[in-house]
């Protein structure tokens, strides 16, 4: 009568493990989902007046450019500092990683302002992305050590829409 109630308490403690793995699997992937760079084209699909006006106005959709010039310059470190204002999403989950990995998110693109987009993506949900940055956004990059470098002036659509 032991060994049978062993077994079946050792078998409904597997069954319970295995729910709570899935489970824990099913969180970290919607977790990867919300948190998934998709790259500024992939927004240009639903949103291509907006992408399209970036692309041609805004010096963010180029800023890979100002990391090639300089990086000869710089030793390994310096120049992976430059990727957290001159990419997008580099440090965090799913955002840039290297050029030869990432192109995507080579420049500073729309989820640099308005977040992973990955989520949203998959949605549509205005609910699903950051409509609105705010100021404090900006000044993740734009702050007073680098206002002086960069001439920074506040500006609420700063050529990106």
């Amino acid at each position: 009568m032991t060994s049978l109630f062993c077994t079946k308490t050792r078998r409904g403690a597997a069954v319970a493990a295995a729910a709570l793995i899935f489970l824990l699997a099913a969180v970290a992937a919607h977790a990867q989902q919300e948190q998934n760079y998709v790259g500024s084209a992939r927004c240009g699909e639903c949103h291509d007046e907006q992408y399209e006006f970036y692309s041609k106005n805004s010096k963010k959709a180029r800023s890979w450019h100002s990391v090639e010039r300089m990086q000869r310059k710089l030793t390994p470190s310096e120049l992976e500092s430059c990727y957290d204002c001159h990419t997008t999403g580099h440090g965090r989950p799913g955002g840039f990683v290297s050029h030869e990995t990432t192109p995507q998110l080579a420049d500073v693109g729309c989820e640099t302002c308005h977040g992973p987009g990955g989520r949203h993506a998959e949605s549509g949900d205005p609910a699903d992305i950051k409509r609105t940055p705010t100021l404090e956004d900006c000044q993740r990059c734009h702050n007073s050590d680098r206002i002086q470098d960069f001439k920074f002036k506040p500006l609420r659509f700063s050529g990106a829409h």
